[in-house]
């Protein structure tokens, strides 16, 4: 049986109560063995560096940022962990197109 896929988007800033939902949803999909794929665009790029999102990672999400958003909001690349794609629309595109949900906190 194929495995489940859950794709994330979050386009907040870090102050917004999102930013938190989107952790407890991609634990919770963890948890139950759903392969989580997160993708930070607009300001939600400035999360980049937060330790939940970068645990997230440890435990099996898969992470792109928007290297546009990155650019546009004064994420410097260079801090991004090596584990995070940076990438553009394709990726979510693909993202989208190849999960079984997808939910974009907006």
């Amino acid at each position: 049986m194929a495995s489940r896929k859950l794709g994330l988007l979050l386009s907040t800033p870090p102050s917004h109560p999102s930013v938190e939902t989107v952790v407890q949803l991609a634990q919770a999909a963890l948890r139950r063995g759903v392969e989580v794929y997160l993708y930070l665009i607009d300001e939600g790029v400035k999360t980049v560096t937060d330790q939940r999102y970068l645990r997230l990672i440890d435990v099996g999400a898969k992470m792109s940022v928007c290297a546009y958003g990155c650019h546009q909001y004064g994420v410097l690349t260079t801090t991004v962990d090596s584990r995070v794609s940076l990438s553009g629309l394709v990726v979510l595109s693909g993202i989208i197109d190849g999960c079984d949900r997808f939910l974009a906190f907006t």
